[in-house]
Order: structure tokens, then C-alpha cells, then sequence
């Protein structure tokens, strides 16, 4: 029986692996996770699955009728405790937090050879070459639970080396509005995606195309292929999750519903495959597929994706931190949607690169790019 622990268990990768794990308890243990702000679900997690020893939580003195109703548990707060869980006696970490916050967890449990499930895309983003890097030296296999990664991880699964591949995008509610017209969005419609159910830091990128934009540049470091070969193409109904495109001019697709815990169950069981996952795609009920080429104009966050690819060193951590801070002000609606995209321009634009990274230097551009927006924009 696999150990699992979970490092954001109430965000929505959080919850679709504990359904996955509820579904296969003959194959699965929980033995920790970590819960920040929704501490009323606590409960609901020990009170179903009673092999849980360890919990990280925002601040252990806001729960301490917890702490004394499961006193076969252990509570650990703050970032410690997401170390902690990260480190705890688990075979495979599900790293689902949101943010450059995974980053520190993500490092640990690779150091202590912990196989990683990876949903926290920022890892990768502000610090891939460090992470990767890490997960050679320590023979650690990251398996993607990104739906578009997930669907290229088995695209490639025994196949050749692939010529490039095909990250496929949604578009977000506003992919046929004009850069004139998203000037005046709303934080409501900015949150409506229309076929992914997600967290609103996600959902926001979806809609800016940050979120893609980031997936480039986890592309890159999970499947070590050149900027050139990595391509990405509208698909509004989110069925082919991404695609590989091979030498001889044949394409591999991965199809299916939009649901993570297909992705999230892979990730798990690699590499075998689990039933009772998720429904089935009827594909007689699919009456057309549509692509579309994105507009680079139009979509201009991919082009930072490359020239972040280009710059390499901390220049791909600022564009992260400078992104979190400014969605976190269009969701406190302190700026405008096509803000977002602005400040990440002009954040980018204040700091001198350095390509000789180390983590000590990618904490420290991150807490610089952050404080400048703070300073700048609240």
C-alpha cells in the first residue's frame, strides 16, 4: 500500500485526490496533509481517514479544539509544517499547493527521495533548473498532474523522442474578446471559466493566459525540449488535454472529460492504470473539436513564457511573483483585469537578471519582485 501526503488537501487538486484515494483505499494511505484557511475540513479528513498522523495548518493556536479531539494526531503550522508534511512518512507527495509557497516543500521531499506528484506549477516555473536538477541527484521521478502535462507524460510513454509538442489551452471565457474589450471585465467573468472548475488564482491565469504562459515553461523542464518545440493551440472544449507530434508527421492525442482525477490517479498509480477513475468521453456525443492558432498579440503573457526561457536565471521568478501579486489585487478589485499583465511588464522591467541562480538568490527575486509591486500598486 502506497503512503500518500498532500500538501493543500481543501484546493481543488486537494479534494479530487482525496476522491481518488476514497475510491482505491486497498491501494492508497493518507498519512498527512496540509489545509490553510478551510481548518472545517479538518475534521471531515481525520474522521474518514484514520491513518493520518500528521497535519499542517495556518496557525495551530486557532484549532486547538483539534488538537485535543485527535490527540493521536500531530498539528504543525506555518511554513515548517508544510515541510513537515512534505517530509512526513509518506511514499509519494501530492504537491497541489498554490503558488511559490510549494517551492521550499517540493525541494525537501525530493531530497528526501520522496516520489512527487506535482500540480504546483510555480515549482517548476521559478525554479526548474534547480528542481530538476535535484530530481536527477536524487533519482526522483516527477510525474505531472497538470492536465496538459499529464496528457504529454503519456503521450511519450514508450515512444520515440518527439518533435514537438502541442499544449492545448481553452482560452478562458475571453479568448474571442478584444484587447479593447477586456479593459473593462469584471473580476465575476473573469472567474467564470466555462469548462474547468478551479481555484481563483488559477482561474484568473486560465483567463490571462498566464496560466498557459506558465505551463510552457514547466513543459520545458519536465520533457527537456527546446522553446522551438513547444506549441500551444486554442481548444475551447478542453477534451484533447495536449498532444505529441512525432518525426514520420503523426500526432498522439490524449482525450478525455474534464476531470483531474483522471491526471491525478495516473500520477498515483504510475505506472499502471486504476478503474473507477473518472467518466468516460462518449465520443458519439462530441460533434466537433475546434482549434484554433493563438495570437501571440492577442495572448501577449506567451511571449514573456519564451523570453523567460531565453533570460533563464531569475527573470522567470519575478514574472511568477509579479503575477501572484497582481492577481491578488485584481481579486481584492484593486486594479483592472488588463492590469495584471501591465505590472508583470513593469515589474520585470525594474530588476537586472541574474543567470548564476542558487535558491538563496530565487527567494530573495521573489521577495524583491513581490515588495515592488506591494509598494507600487496597492
Amino acid at each position: 500500500m502506497k503512503k500518500i501526503a498532500i500538501l493543500g488537501a481543501s484546493g481543488s487538486i486537494g479534494t479530487s485526490t482525496l476522491e481518488v484515494l476514497r475510491r482505491h483505499k486497498v491501494k492508497f494511505m493518507l498519512v498527512a496533509f496540509s489545509v490553510y484557511s478551510h481548518k472545517e475540513l479538518i475534521s471531515d479528513i481525520l474522521d474518514e481517514f484514520k491513518d493520518v498522523y500528521l497535519v499542517a495548518c495556518k496557525d495551530v493556536n486557532e484549532i486547538q479544539d483539534l488538537v485535543k479531539k485527535y490527540p493521536h494526531v500531530t498539528f504543525v503550522d506555518k511554513k515548517e509544517g508544510l515541510i513537515k508534511v512534505a517530509t512526513s512518512n509518506c511514499d509519494t507527495l501530492v504537491s497541489a499547493l498554490v503558488g511559490f509557497v510549494g517551492l521550499e516543500p517540493t525541494i525537501k521531499a525530493i531530497e528526501q527521495h520522496k516520489e512527487i506528484a506535482l500540480a504546483n506549477k510555480e515549482t517548476l516555473v521559478a525554479a526548474g533548473e534547480i528542481v530538476m536538477a535535484k530530481a536527477k541527484e536524487n533519482n526522483v521521478k516527477i510525474v505531472p498532474i497538470d492536465s496538459e502535462h499529464s496528457a504529454i507524460f503519456q503521450c511519450l510513454e514508450k515512444e520515440n523522442t518527439p518533435k514537438s509538442i502541442i499544449l492545448t489551452a481553452s482560452g478562458g471565457p475571453f479568448f474571442k474578446n478584444s484587447l479593447e474589450e477586456l479593459e473593462n471585465v469584471s473580476l465575476e467573468q473573469a472567474l467564470n471559466h466555462p469548462t474547468w472548475k478551479m481555484g481563483s488564482k488559477i482561474t484568473i491565469d486560465s483567463a490571462s493566459m498566464f496560466n498557459k504562459a506558465f505551463e510552457i515553461i514547466e513543459a520545458y523542464h519536465l520533457f527537456g525540449l527546446k522553446p522551438e518545440q513547444i506549441k500551444v493551440l486554442i481548444h475551447p472544449q478542453s477534451i484533447v488535454h495536449s498532444m505529441v507530434e512525432f518525426e514520420d508527421g503523426s500526432i498522439k492525442a490524449l482525450l478525455s472529460v474534464s476531470d483531474m482525477k483522471g491526471p491525478i490517479a495516473y500520477a498515483l498509480a504510475y505506472p499502471t492504470r486504476l478503474d473507477d477513475v473518472m467518466n468516460p468521453l462518449s465520443l458519439d456525443e462530441v460533434y466537433q473539436l475546434e482549434f484554433y492558432k493563438a495570437d501571440f498579440e492577442r495572448f501577449k503573457p506567451l511571449q514573456l513564457a519564451y523570453q523567460a526561457l531565453k533570460e533563464k536565471g531569475i527573470y522567470p521568478t519575478i514574472l511568477n511573483a509579479a503575477n501572484e501579486e497582481a492577481v491578488k489585487l485584481f481579486l481584492d478589485k484593486k486594479i483592472k483585469f488588463s492590469d495584471i499583465y501591465r505590472i508583470v511588464c513593469k515589474t520585470l522591467a525594474n530588476f537586472k537578471n541574474d543567470k548564476d541562480i542558487t535558491l538563496e538568490k530565487i527567494y530573495a527575486a521573489d521577495q524583491s519582485a513581490r515588495e515592488y509591486v506591494r509598494r507600487n500598486y496597492q
